[in-house]
């Protein structure tokens, strides 16, 4: 069987990496940017330290803001209409994973306005064209999406999210610049970063795991373990590291697929509208726990990276343990909620959460087989806690 590996055309990383985004817009001969982002990227000057780069080159561009946290539907169709009514050739993603997926769907769409409903994107739909160029500009070091071929819409009729996976989505560049991240706050900088945590280990474990991904998404485990603390106390190169980090997992995980921590965490999303990045960053070390008789030494090279000592003198049970005990430790330095009931997750849901979870596209990629049973059982437990 081929294994298939899809990456941006081009990306740049380090401080004042955002200048070349002049750059490929001469390069590339385009006409005229719709800037996609939200309002307080824009309040706060962090999508203006891009748009002002255009003005000072003369390059046209129209600005989109109206995305949120979880973007919908709706989001998705008015940011086509916005594109449409600017006459933009490109678009620029300034943001997390909101922005960067809500730009996603907007350039496929365009490209192929037969899906214009959104939704039947869900899954790996049948497009035909690429999108239309998007240069995508992470604020946050997590989602990755700047360097994916997914992206995750809400439908807030359904109350559930859904999966869009394309190779035909991912940014033709991906820009990767710290300065950018470096007004991220303590809480967003934590969620992100075990966010990215989750990519890499569910990455490395996933049914799809192999050689090349496992090599990106192991140092990407070293590098967050390393560095997500740092980053959360704002430090320069703590945010440098997490912004290569959660970038090197992104590379492999959109090219093998996740595990049920996601397909878990994306209905509370849809359900409570919480941040993705605490959804998955809660359930890590119980979903861990879930698959960790399903994962072959791979936990053994998990608590090596992460710093444990004398892994090669512990028996399979305790090197298991100790990988998870160090991200249970990592998850309590940075502030992340222990269980679900802390984060607004509510019992009497935990049945209608599974069937969404059971249904979600990653669900399929993990290396414990699931079922609703399961399923239910760990969506407990996980709200539950383990005291």
């Amino acid at each position: 069987m081929a294994n298939r590996f899809i990456l941006n055309e081009t990306s740049y990383h380090g401080a004042g990496a955002i200048k070349e985004v002049v750059t490929e817009v001469k390069a590339r001969g385009l006409k005229k940017g719709l800037v996609v982002t939200d309002k307080d990227l824009i309040k706060f000057g962090v999508a203006t330290k891009v748009t002002d780069l255009l003005d000072e080159a003369g390059l046209p561009y129209e600005i989109y803001d109206e995305v949120k946290a979880n973007p919908t539907v709706e989001q998705v169709k008015n940011g086509v209409q916005a594109a449409k009514d600017a006459g933009a050739d490109y678009l620029i993603a300034i943001g997390g994973g909101s922005p960067q997926d809500t730009c996603k769907g907007i350039g496929i769409i365009l490209a192929n306005p037969e899906f214009e409903d959104v939704v039947s994107l869900e899954g790996v739909a049948p497009t035909k064209n690429k999108s239309v160029p998007v240069i995508a500009i992470a604020t946050t070091a997590g989602t990755a999406a700047e360097t994916t071929i997914n992206y995750v819409i809400t439908d807030t009729e359904k109350k559930r999210k859904f999966v869009c996976v394309d190779a035909h989505d991912i940014p033709v560049v991906a820009i990767i610049d710290p300065e950018m991240m470096s007004s991220m706050p303590k809480g967003l900088t934590a969620s992100t970063g075990l966010d990215a945590l989750t990519h890499a280990i569910e990455g490395y474990t996933t049914l799809a795991a192999w050689e090349l991904a496992d090599t990106l998404n192991l140092k990407a485990i070293e590098i967050i373990s390393r560095s997500l603390r740092a980053a959360c106390a704002n430090d320069p190169k703590g945010r440098e590291d997490m912004a290569l980090g959660q970038y090197m997992t992104g590379m492999a995980f959109s090219n093998v697929g996740l595990g049920v921590d996601h397909g878990m965490a994306h209905p509370l999303s849809a359900f409570y509208g919480i941040p993705h990045g605490v959804a998955c960053a809660t359930l890590l070390p119980y979903v861990m726990e879930f698959n960790k008789d399903y994962t072959g030494e791979k936990f053994r090279e998990i608590a090596r990276v992460m710093g444990v000592e004398g892994v090669d003198e512990m028996s399979q049970e305790e090197y298991r343990q100790a990988a998870i005990d160090a991200v249970i430790q990592l998850s309590k330095d940075c502030g992340i909620a222990q269980s679900l009931k802390e984060i607004g997750v509510k019992e009497e849901d935990l049945p209608t959460l599974t069937d969404s979870a059971m249904a979600d596209v990653c669900t399929g990629g993990n290396p414990r087989p699931c079922t609703k049973e399961l399923i239910f059982d760990l969506y407990k437990y996980a709200f539950n806690g383990r005291d």
